[in-house]
């Protein structure tokens, strides 16, 4: 199953600010017999590159089925013997040599997405060669806090109006306590102050997934702020770099929207300090944003935010997940732990079915919905 469609894919690889800057990196990094490591090769347009600039050997590594398409365009561009495309996760992999050359474009709006801050560090310890490099070699954050009434209002606004005479505070709260991804053109004439790098990541020595920096602005002018906008600096090498910043050429990623709390009123002048913090928690990124605004006399403004007040958790679930909880499973979950019982390599899914049709009669109402639930599970952990 793709992680993303085909026309995404196709977005990507039309986004010219992004790939024009890869193919200049790897042009300038690949030489002649070089070992290419693509990992989320995706439609393997930095292995088809990597090729054409002399690589003797390219791994792609993807754990979608997206890489059975990366094959097929391989083989229609005569790198089939080049590339090892390998349907599995990067972190699984083993190398039968080690890569003088990892690149790697797997974030979205922001570098901490997914699993790919982990995968490289895990990439670049195990993967890669001594002295290796690898694209991107940096990504500088950025922040500002700005004047956006437009991205204030696609987060409250269905919340706000009292539609059918409802309250929805609730929800609203749920809502001002994540981020989206911009639909406005934001330009920097809508910041209140000047744009701060607020952490950097430098994947030749970044030791872990977490993200935290703090910074402190004077208010640039009169306005109200309605949150932070959050972008990146990608420098694939000394020399070649791209953003996604508000007033460069358009790019696929957009930009990052924190909303306040509420709007606040700035003066120029006024101090605005933020501390903006990521976790990688399991497999969700938990973001953290404390916003505190002052004038010379009093605390005008003071929000703390984060993405776990975002997520609509029920009392039961996160009873579900406290040390002290003592599970029993579902009958979902029996019929699960019987299904992968059998998967011992000898026995087909089919017999598996027909045992699982026997044993949980009253789950399946017929014979090809427990064959759906048993391939289902053959293609995720099999």
């Amino acid at each position: 199953m793709l992680s993303y469609d085909i026309h995404a894919f196709g977005r990507m690889i039309q986004d010219s600010v992004r790939t024009d800057a890869y193919a200049q990196a790897l042009r300038r990094l690949v030489r002649p017999g070089s070992v290419v490591l693509d990992m989320g090769a995706g439609v393997g347009i930095w292995a088809l590159l990597a090729c054409r600039f002399g690589a003797r050997k390219v791994y792609a590594v993807d754990p979608n089925d997206v890489i059975q398409i990366a094959r097929e365009i391989a083989a229609a561009n005569g790198y089939a013997d080049k590339i090892e495309f390998i349907n599995d996760m990067s972190t699984a992999v083993t190398l039968p040599e080690q890569a003088d050359v990892l690149v790697t474009e797997m974030h979205g709006v922001v570098p901490m997405f997914e699993q790919n801050l982990p995968s490289i560090i895990d990439a670049r310890q195990r993967l890669l060669a001594p002295g290796g490099r690898i694209i991107p070699q940096k990504e500088m954050l950025w922040v500002a806090p700005v004047e956006a009434p437009r991205s204030y209002e696609q987060v409250e606004r269905p919340w706000a109006d009292r539609t059918y005479d409802f309250d929805w505070a609730p929800a609203r709260r749920i809502a001002l306590n994540d981020w989206i991804k911009v639909k406005e053109k934001i330009t920097p004439e809508q910041f209140l102050a000047h744009p701060q790098s607020w952490a950097t990541l430098d994947y030749a020595t970044l030791s872990g997934p977490n993200v935290a920096g703090e910074v402190t602005w004077k208010a640039a002018r009169d306005g109200t702020c309605h949150g932070l906008i959050v972008w990146f600096e990608t420098m694939l090498m000394e020399g070649v770099s791209f953003s996604n910043a508000p007033g460069l050429p358009d790019t696929i990623f957009g930009q990052a929207f924190f909303p306040c709390s509420q709007p606040v009123s700035i003066a120029t002048g006024d101090t605005i300090s933020v501390a903006l913090r990521c976790d990688l928690v399991g497999t969700y990124h938990l973001w953290r944003w404390q916003t505190t605004v002052r004038n010379q006399a009093n605390i005008k403004a003071d929000f703390k935010q984060s993405t776990f007040f975002g997520m609509p958790i029920s009392r039961s679930s996160l009873q579900k997940r406290a040390p002290h909880y003592a599970p029993k499973l579902s009958q979902d979950g029996e019929i699960q732990q019987f299904v992968l019982s059998l998967m011992d390599g000898k026995t087909s899914l089919a017999g598996i079915a027909d045992k699982a049709t026997g044993h949980f009669s009253s789950r399946f109402k017929s014979r090809e919905e427990a064959e759906r639930f048993v391939a289902d599970l053959s293609d995720k952990y099999a």
